[in-house]
């Protein structure tokens, strides 16, 4: 019979446990902003904080933890949990119009990721260039337009045209202004860790 104690055990190492608990922690901050929805009369998509959560998930977690952490939103809100828009849950909403653009959300915090921290890993945004950063929200604003859109083309039966502008075309300055947000906590939060 072996002598060992749990202490001799490490299960899951203290860096997985802590990527794990801001995985849950982003998931949760998506839910919250999920709530801080308004009906936009140019679009059936309502306008959320969600993308703002995509960016910051991507940017502060890296492309793998940010991207896990939109999965884990959207099992949440998949399997009942009032996460996303307006405190909607449920497989209905992400088969509806608007689910192309939930189902995005992992891929673009990947592609967030990917560009901020330039690569897979993880590596300090102090250094990271305002273009970096813009270059890294606009290609996952390219990704959640780019299943959004036909998405609720499909779903509401419009023409395309219709569903590119009023799924995207009108979102473009509520998108540059959570860029601007992004920016300005990750900078913020730089200068706190200098």
């Amino acid at each position: 019979m072996s002598n060992s104690t749990t202490t001799d055990v490490d299960l899951v190492g203290d860096e997985v446990t802590l990527n794990i608990a801001r995985a849950a922690l982003f998931a949760a901050l998506m839910g919250a902003f999920a709530y801080v929805a308004f009906p936009y009369p140019l679009s059936p998509a309502p306008v959320t904080l969600q993308v703002l959560g995509v960016f910051l998930a991507g940017l502060f977690l890296g492309p793998v933890w940010g991207a896990a952490a939109m999965v884990l939103y959207l099992v949440a809100g998949a399997i009942g949990a009032p996460v996303f828009s307006g405190g909607s849950a449920g497989i209905g909403v992400l088969l509806g119009p608007t689910g192309g653009y939930l189902f995005s959300y992992p891929l673009a915090a990947l592609i967030a990721g990917v560009i901020a921290h330039r690569g897979i890993g993880i590596r300090s945004l102090t250094e990271a260039s305002v273009t970096r950063l813009i270059a890294s929200m606009t290609l996952a604003v390219a990704v959640i337009y780019g299943v959004g859109v036909p998405f609720m083309w499909w779903n509401l039966d419009m023409t395309l045209q219709t569903a590119i502008v009023t799924g995207a075309v009108v979102f473009i300055p509520a998108e540059a202004a959570k860029m601007a947000a992004a920016i300005g906590i990750i900078r913020s939060d730089a200068i706190r860790a200098e």
